[in-house]
């Protein structure tokens, strides 16, 4: 009930007016859909538990950072990638099962160079495909349509912002628009922006003041701030560091010298007081769309201060706010931690932000147990792609003749050394698999008979001096194996892998025997004997196996294998089709509630096999009487797992 009621608080705000916000606290999940292609983008490395642990701590929203104009094709359509809608579709479906809203930010900016007028086009013809494709869904989602633009007039910047408004509206006028100021979304360019006649708009603006404080150690400033650390807040003049030599008389040292009358509460309050102005005097819901500190040279004590003053003075003004980032050197994490809700949590940070994690426990490294795959269509969950090429192309969903399922991985024409690498999110212990004889199991296949290639694990690096990342290796290819551009299965026992040395701080080590099987770091495929110049290689279902167990040929997996995915049409009239996930044979049942929480509607399912399943909803309850138009909730069961979801009757 609780969670049917969460729902129909959203939903009811899902067109705002006047002061009114939607959402309050957030998190952005950068460098998920931050890619150069569709084809980049890992779609598992946010998974459904993510998104629940997100509300779980008390948050009601993600802002996720897209880097839409690079998912668009050439002009004149620039027609949006269909996987990319795909997996946009998906991280929708993710954050409206656990119950948060999801602002599709623009975040195609480069930092270094000034937003160019010209993006308008494309502009215009992204936005025009994303309400397209969204238009019938919740109201959970929102559109964000530039981060940060600069370098550009605030008369152009804000002219462009509304015809985007106008292109939007004619194909979606439900969903709700976030537009933001020049001058790099600042609080100080906010009057400077038209009374849009748009009333379902909400107004964001950044805060990262003072600079000095909160972008110690950055090193994509210019000139860099790497050099900079251990600047306290508050202010204190007995912990304050000297200015490093390497920012004399540059504007780091106006920042610095000014920092004694910035570093404090009331400074931040005055800042933001001019975003509160602009709230007022105009009458229009405003959200602080990121806020945050770099950790790499701060204390998580200094960050704690900060972020309460931050976070209390936009909530006394009824500003919502999003932390930057979730998982990254801005976020809610202890630096150099996998991420883990139970065990990875910046208490102190966490406090500070009026958000709630789990007691925490200490995390225990186990070995593993059992066989897991690194790639079946996806990469899967737990694993971050790490790769390395300057020439030629990974393609991670390859749709040319793959092994089994939708995709396989495609590598071709890198140059020497280039390689596609999975990172474990934190050091993955196979000792066990290895005494066990588990192996390494893949297919293959590649139509250049004389490509040899390696497959390798690189262990973890530690603090201690003397250590390296040690590497251990197989090599795929002639004299051991000759490729025919056929698919072949390829199954190497780990305790077979060879030892092959290491490359750390630019200096080769040869192999001493100290590859460690407790904290391995990552699973790579390396171009080691040369360019693969004119060659395409493809691999599919890449897994560590245990040779004794049966060799089923299972189905591939889905990004999601339980839940509830979008309703089709929704609003509806007067009917919908209802789309469900299950992973196992057995009874589903879907139930249909409406917003006191009265169940109207019951329907039975027997599944013979795992995978999407679909039913109709009429519209009706129980009894076949035609229902009025509302909001109504759509409960999955199936075992003891269950999915929820809203739907618009429209009558």
């Amino acid at each position: 009930m609780k969670r049917i009621l969460f729902y129909t608080l959203l939903l009811a705000a899902a067109s705002v007016s006047g002061r009114d916000l939607p959402f309050h606290k957030g998190v952005n999940l950068a460098d998920w859909f931050q890619r150069s292609s569709a084809r980049e983008i890992h779609v598992n490395r946010f998974t459904q538990e993510d998104f629940h642990a997100i509300r779980s701590l008390g948050c009601d929203h993600v802002r996720l950072p897209v880097d839409l104009l690079n998912m668009a094709g050439p002009a004149p359509g620039y027609e949006l990638d269909p996987l990319f809608l795909q997996f946009l579709g998906l991280a929708q479906d993710r954050a409206e099962a656990a119950g948060l809203c999801l602002i599709i930010d623009n975040h195609t900016f480069d930092p270094a160079v000034d937003t160019d007028p010209a993006i308008e086009t494309v502009l215009l013809a992204s936005w025009t495909q994303v309400a397209r494709h969204f238009r019938n869904r919740s109201g959970l989602v929102f559109y964000e349509v530039q981060n940060e633009p600069h370098g550009i007039s605030d008369a152009v910047w804000n002219a462009i912002q509304g015809r985007v408004i106008t292109a939007i509206r004619l194909e979606d006028t439900f969903h709700t628009i976030v537009v933001g100021p020049g001058g790099w979304n600042s609080y100080n360019n906010l009057s400077l922006m038209p009374a849009y006649p748009d009333t379902n708009l909400i107004y964001t603006f950044h805060f990262y003041d003072p600079f000095l404080f909160t972008h110690q150690g950055a090193s994509w400033t210019d000139p860099s701030g790497a050099d900079l650390a251990g600047i306290p807040y508050p202010y204190d003049a007995s912990r304050m560091p000297g200015l490093p030599s390497s920012l004399a008389g540059t504007w780091w040292q106006g920042t610095y010298n000014a920092y004694p009358a910035q570093g404090n509460a009331a400074y931040i309050r005055s800042l933001i007081d001019i975003a509160v102005r602009f709230k007022n005097q105009r009458n229009v819901p405003l959200w602080c769309g990121e806020l945050g500190a770099y950790q790499i040279h701060s204390t998580s004590a200094d960050r704690a201060a900060w972020l309460t003053d931050v976070r209390t003075c936009l909530e006394e003004n009824g500003i919502a706010w999003s932390l930057w980032d979730y998982a990254g050197s801005f976020g809610l994490f202890e630096p150099g931690t996998a991420g883990n809700v139970e065990t990875d949590v910046d208490t102190a940070a966490a406090a500070a932000l009026g958000l709630t994690p789990p007691v925490q426990r200490e995390p225990v490294s186990e070995p593993i147990s059992q066989g897991f795959t690194l790639y079946d269509d996806y990469i899967a969950a737990g694993l971050l792609n790490a790769g390395w090429h300057n020439e030629g192309a990974a393609d991670w969903y390859c749709e040319a003749d793959p092994r089994r399922g939708s995709y396989c991985l495609s590598i071709s024409d890198f140059e020497q050394y280039g390689n596609v690498s999975l990172r474990f999110t934190a050091p993955a212990d196979l000792s066990l698999l290895v005494e066990q004889g588990f192996e390494l199991d893949l297919w293959a296949r590649c139509d250049a008979p004389e490509t040899r290639i390696d497959i390798r694990f690189e262990d973890t690096k530690t603090q201690d001096p003397e250590d390296h990342p040690w590497r251990i290796r197989t090599t795929l290819g002639p004299p051991s194996r000759n490729w025919d551009g056929e698919w072949q299965r390829i199954r190497v026992p780990l305790e077979d892998f060879t030892e092959h040395g290491s490359w750390d701080n630019n200096q080769w080590y040869n192999p001493e025997g100290l590859f460690d099987w407790t904290a391995v770091d990552r699973m790579s495929v390396v171009a080691e004997y040369g360019p693969l110049e004119g060659v395409e290689l493809f691999l599919d279902d890449i897994r560590v196996s245990d040779p004794d167990a049966d060799d089923v040929d299972v189905a591939p997996v889905s990004p999601d294998r339980f839940g509830l995915l979008p309703n089709y049409p929704n609003p509806f009239n007067p009917a919908t089709l209802l789309s469900f996930n299950v992973e196992k044979p057995g009874r589903a049942t879907l139930f249909i509630f409406d917003l006191r929480g009265t169940q109207l509607f019951r329907l039975e399912r027997t599944i013979a096999a795992p995978g999407v399943q679909k039913a109709e909803w009429n519209g009706c309850d129980r009894n076949g009487r035609p229902l009025p138009s509302g909001i109504y909730i759509c409960r999955l069961e199936a075992g003891n797992r269950t999915a929820v979801r809203p739907m618009v009757l429209m009558r």
